[in-house]
């Protein structure tokens, strides 16, 4: 059941703290918030560059979270709705964007997102659904993702599927929590990246 910040108990005010300070019920102006960060990590901005085309399909994200306003978890069985923390764009389209910033950046090319496909060159597309994105303030966020690759051009088609469940730390602050995000959908990204690679060049990858 998802509650609003505003109706909470006293003691589930003092477990979130500073957080639900950014509800419906105080006078603290909208914020926005992105999952890309400004710059790509630093060990990906001098990757060398593949020899396929990237193609990032669209990414699934479970309903319950993905809404305009941030989503925090305060127990096994209750969320809350943080109603002036927004995200600048709907989460799916959010995390997908943040995805394909991060891939690009380790595998030195750049996503399709609708531009013309090289037909001489191999497309490696990649497909993500992603089963929990919780925020857990004051303790962790939670990523789980199924994430599958598959590498067609003329002559092979080779594919993998693979799984990644990756906690990152954060405080009560909303800004900690977004961060922590960001920093996960980077790992993933780097574990994508890495088994795109090893499929492209031999085909016998297995998930790390």
């Amino acid at each position: 059941m998802i509650l609003r910040s505003c109706l909470l108990a006293p003691r589930r005010l003092l477990v979130l703290g500073s957080l639900l300070a950014l509800s419906a019920c105080s006078s603290t102006p909208m914020r926005y918030h992105t999952l890309i960060p400004t710059q790509p990590a630093e060990a990906a901005a001098n990757a060398p560059s593949v020899e396929f085309q990237l193609q990032l399909m669209p990414v699934r994200i479970p309903m319950q979270v993905d809404q305009p306003s941030l989503i925090v978890r305060e127990s096994d069985g209750q969320l809350s709705i943080l109603e002036t923390a927004l995200w600048a764009s709907p989460p799916a389209d959010e995390f997908h964007d943040a995805l394909a910033f991060a891939l690009e950046h380790r595998l030195g090319v750049r996503d399709l997102a609708g531009l013309p496909a090289n037909p001489e060159r191999p497309v490696m597309s990649i497909r993500t659904d992603v089963r929990r994105f919780d925020s857990l303030p004051g303790s962790h966020t939670a990523l789980d993702v199924v994430w599958s690759l598959e590498l067609k051009n003329s002559q092979k088609q080779r594919a993998l599927t693979c799984a990644s469940q990756i906690n990152e730390p954060a405080t009560t602050e909303v800004a900690s929590l977004v961060q922590a995000h960001q920093r996960s959908i980077g790992k993933l990204a780097e574990e994508i990246a890495g088994a795109a690679r090893k499929l492209a060049q031999d085909g016998n990858t297995t998930c790390l």
